[in-house]
Order: structure tokens, then C-alpha cells, then sequence
């Protein structure tokens, strides 16, 4: 068994063939996808999802940081209604993003401080989503650290340096279809990271792995990520796939 935690099943990018790709991945031994919020606009989408395929997917609920703008504060709403109505298996996609802009940083920091809080108040872990900005994460978390933070650091890209504080703080590392990329260096020094602190991704439809990198990812290609830890850990295909699920498990208690 395989678990995929963090997919977008709900994407526009698989609407022609949505069922077929989730029976492939199916196929292919993956079992379990977690399923990320973005915003309010795909609430109604990531609830439809898990209407049709209600013992396969585990929806997680929050603000992605590049959904920070100026109506912030009614998005948070949204998700903290939701949080309150029912359960969900973590907050996220949470974190701060500055590739595409800089110009919300206070907001998305207070967005991202926010949604911790709430889960810490759930009980529940967090989905961190960080790019080009890894000194603005660690900041809030070194404000939030306490027993009962913890969840992934989700698409993690970072050094070794930054990997081992990211476990410092109770995050295992999302691993993907980066790990597989010529120039994606974490697969340099992933062999120093114990394997109990990986779980796998896709980030479908994103970030697909080698081969097919540049087209659309989907849930089955994470079997190319599992031959690469194979051959990073020095562990069969078997044990690394039971190893990352397990590891799932201890973080969304399913």
C-alpha cells in the first residue's frame, strides 16, 4: 500500500479523465490520497471528490499562501467555518509563498501563524507549503513550537541544513517528483535523513516526476519516486512504500 499525501485530485487538469486516473493509481497500489484546500473556490470541488470516492480520499482544509490577498481575512473565515462543521485530517496547504509576490508577506504571515493555531487547537497537523521562503517559515515556527505542532513539510526543496530543522520542529518531509529531477538536489543527501521522518507526494497535477516531467503529474507516477528512494535508502521497493505509509499514518491518525 501506498499513500500519496498531498494530491489535488479536485483539479480542473483531470476533468476529462478523473475516474481513469484515480483507478491507475489504484492499479498501481496507491490507496490513500490526501487532498489539500486552496480556497474557497474549490471547497464545493474537494467535497464532491470525497462524496465519489469516499474510502479512498481525506480532504485537509486551509489557506494556500498564494490565495492570501486582500479578502484574506474572509477566506480564513471560510476555512474556520468549515473547521468547526466537521472533521478533516489536517490544515492545509498552509505557509508563506514569494516566488510569484512579495507584497502580502504580513498577511500571509499572519495567515499562516492563524492556521497553526487552529490546529493546535484540533489537535490536528499542519500541510506547510514554502517557496523562496524558508527563513519566513522557520520564523513563525520557532513562534509556534510546542509538542503539539507537527505535520509535513510538504514539496520540501530545501538543504540538509533546512531539512533537519524542518524535523525539529515535528515536520516529516513530503517527498515527490523533485527527488527525481537531474538538478533537484535533495536526492544528494536525502540518504542522510533517516526514512522516518519521508513521506511520499505527488503534487498532482504538478511537479511530475522523471520521465515525465513538464507534463501533467498524476497520483501513479509516485511509483518513479519510490524507485528512487529504493535506490537512495538501499531498501526494496516493498519496504519503502510500507515505511512512508506508516509514517502517514502517525501523522494523520488514519
Amino acid at each position: 500500500m501506498i499513500t500519496d499525501t498531498h494530491t489535488h485530485l479536485y483539479s480542473e487538469q483531470f476533468d476529462e479523465d478523473r475516474n481513469e486516473m484515480i483507478q491507475r493509481a489504484k492499479d498501481a497500489g496507491i490507496s490513500r490520497f490526501f487532498i489539500p484546500a486552496i480556497d474557497s473556490s474549490y471547497t464545493e470541488r474537494m467535497l464532491d471528490l470525497e462524496n465519489n470516492y469516499p474510502n479512498d480520499v481525506f480532504l485537509m482544509m486551509g489557506l494556500h499562501p498564494t490565495s492570501v490577498k486582500e479578502n484574506y481575512k474572509e477566506e480564513l473565515a471560510h476555512v474556520k467555518e468549515w473547521l468547526d462543521k466537521r472533521n478533516f485530517y489536517a490544515i492545509g496547504e498552509i505557509g508563506i509563498d514569494l516566488y510569484w509576490d512579495k507584497s502580502f508577506l504580513k498577511q500571509q504571515q499572519e495567515a499562516f501563524r492563524t492556521q497553526i493555531q487552529w490546529a493546535k487547537e484540533k489537535k490536528l497537523p499542519i500541510v506547510i507549503h514554502c517557496r523562496d521562503a524558508f527563513d519566513e517559515i522557520f520564523e513563525v515556527l520557532e513562534s509556534e513550537k510546542s509538542d503539539d505542532l507537527f505535520g509535513i513539510f510538504h514539496c520540501f526543496t530545501g538543504t540538509l541544513e533546512q531539512a533537519k530543522k524542518a524535523i525539529s520542529y515535528n515536520m516529516k518531509l513530503g517527498i515527490g517528483g523533485v527527488a527525481t529531477f537531474k538538478n533537484g538536489k535533495i536526492d544528494k543527501f536525502l540518504n542522510e535523513i533517516e526514512i522516518k521522518n519521508i513521506v511520499l507526494e505527488t503534487d498532482s497535477p504538478y511537479l511530475a516526476p522523471t520521465p515525465y516531467r513538464g507534463k501533467r503529474n498524476e497520483s501513479s507516477y509516485i511509483t518513479n519516486v519510490v524507485d528512487k528512494l529504493v535506490d537512495i535508502y538501499g531498501l526494496t521497493f516493498d519496504e519503502i512504500s510500507e515505511i512512508t505509509t506508516q509514517n502517514s499514518k502517525e501523522i494523520f491518525s488514519v
